[in-house]
């Protein structure tokens, strides 16, 4: 076989080669997540990390699918919007799925049952749900407790972040915060006593993973992925760590 030739071959293969060990690094599975990470225990700043139990399942989500997890914080409205148009595979943030919600994103299966709480200084003559009244109340733009709020006619102050409305509260600017119950219980338990979570639940909800409307073979593949780590433990184990109540169910 004639030399020059043998040479262009293997020039020629190398560089075959190397295209397609460029392809597979650009073309490496990556599941995309977005969050806002305003919300312990769920997600959260911890140092320079993003932390939570949303965060910890979302892994264990990409790890049973093969992926590697890149997650985006930006603020809750956002990250829905981001899913909902498809920018990002998922958004994982305490959401939950309501009716409203499902016109306009896929869901995956419920992972968490949440309830809207109420939050109130020590001293506050609040102490039910039917003392807020006449009440101004603080609340986390774009949730569902902002959502219950309106619904029922109450005077509020939507605010960015739920720090933020616990703040306007400890400030005496609003009565009372209303956020989902677990998150209300880690922004109280920061205020040294200054601040109480009362037992009355407002309302009930379930969180689950928000998606592109109509990307039904992600969304099947994550419900796979949720029901493994509930039936090994993993999930359990999530929600133990963060001190979080568990649906054996």
């Amino acid at each position: 076989m004639n030399k020059k030739f043998v040479k262009l071959v293997t020039l020629f293969l190398a560089f075959a080669m190397m295209i397609s060990l460029a392809a597979c690094g650009k073309d490496k599975n990556v599941l995309t997540m977005a969050t806002n990470a305003e919300f312990p225990p769920f997600e959260y700043i911890e140092g320079k990390e993003i932390v939570g139990a949303d965060v910890e399942i979302a892994q264990a989500i990409a790890d049973y699918l093969g992926y590697e997890l890149e997650i985006t914080n930006i603020d809750f409205d956002a990250a829905l919007t981001g899913a909902a148009t498809g920018k990002y595979d998922m958004a994982v943030a305490g959401i939950t799925a309501n009716d409203e919600r499902r016109k306009s994103m896929n869901f995956s299966d419920d992972y968490y049952t949440a309830s809207q709480a109420i939050i109130v200084n020590k001293d506050s003559d609040i102490k039910k749900a039917a003392d807020l009244t006449g009440k101004k109340i603080a609340c986390q733009e774009g949730t569902t407790g902002e959502q219950y709020l309106l619904d029922n006619s109450f005077s509020i102050m939507s605010f960015k972040t739920g720090a933020e409305a616990v703040s306007a509260l400890t400030t005496n600017k609003v009565d009372a915060v209303v956020i989902d119950d677990a998150v209300a219980r880690a922004l109280s338990a920061k205020q040294n006593g200054a601040t109480v979570v009362l037992d009355e639940a407002l309302t009930q909800e379930a969180y689950a993973i928000a998606l592109k409307l109509g990307n039904d073979e992600l969304t099947e593949n994550i419900n796979k992925a949720i029901k493994a780590i509930k039936s090994d433990g993993t999930l359990k184990k999530i929600f133990e760590k963060y001190e979080l109540p568990f649906d054996e169910e």
